[in-house]
């Protein structure tokens, strides 16, 4: 064995021993501000707006409004229902099944994450029987009077907006989740410890 070998093997060791504390205490950091975090969105209150006339969608954290969508609403043959409701259910990946309706009599039911599926990424059940806040991937429809009674938003807008309203429902979850979910196209239904408020005016 050369000389100072074995003093080489000794530090190498206490390296390694420090690299795996560092990365422990790395992971313990980054999950104590991951908690912090979600205990302050679920301390705070989370309200949605939607003024019809204005096709717009306002998310409101204790009373201040944190961020703002453009979105498409029902038109005057189907309404979207005015007044107050809450959002208990969000559905991720969600299939679609053409409802009973006059509009959908020639539509064909899409699995999830099919392109073609209109629902796209999620949708957030408000009013029986099928009124969702859902994603779109027809955009040039947002700002209009265009949906048949749902709430439309971009794809993008709508994933953010359903992984707030988990936070402040009481079922926070981290970002691979929603990767798995995306990836594997599979629906994953998530039922609300705290129902998130939402009322529709115009």
């Amino acid at each position: 064995m050369m000389p100072g070998c074995c003093c080489f093997v000794k530090r190498a060791s206490k390296n390694g021993i420090a690299i795996a504390v560092e990365k422990t205490v790395k992971r313990l950091l980054f999950l104590i501000v991951t908690c912090l975090l979600f205990s302050r969105q679920l301390s705070a209150e989370l309200r949605l707006e939607i003024d019809l006339s204005e096709r717009q969608l306002q998310v409101l954290e204790d009373g201040n409004v944190i961020d703002t969508f453009r979105v498409a609403v029902g038109d005057a043959e189907y309404p979207t229902p005015k007044g107050n409701f809450s959002i208990r259910k969000v559905i991720w990946n969600p299939a679609w099944v053409p409802p009973d309706s006059k509009w959908a009599r020639d539509k064909t039911a899409k699995p999830a994450g099919h392109p073609d599926n209109p629902m796209k990424r999620v949708k957030m059940f408000f009013k029986e029987p099928d009124y969702y806040i859902h994603g779109s991937d027809d955009e040039d429809s947002l700002g209009h009077a265009e949906s048949h009674g749902c709430i439309r938003m971009s794809p993008e807008d709508v994933t953010r907006l359903g992984q707030l309203v988990m936070a402040h429902g009481g079922k926070p979850m981290p970002e691979p989740w929603y990767r798995r979910i995306f990836r594997r196209k599979v629906t994953q239904v998530v039922y609300l410890k705290a129902p998130v408020a939402l009322e529709i005016v115009g």
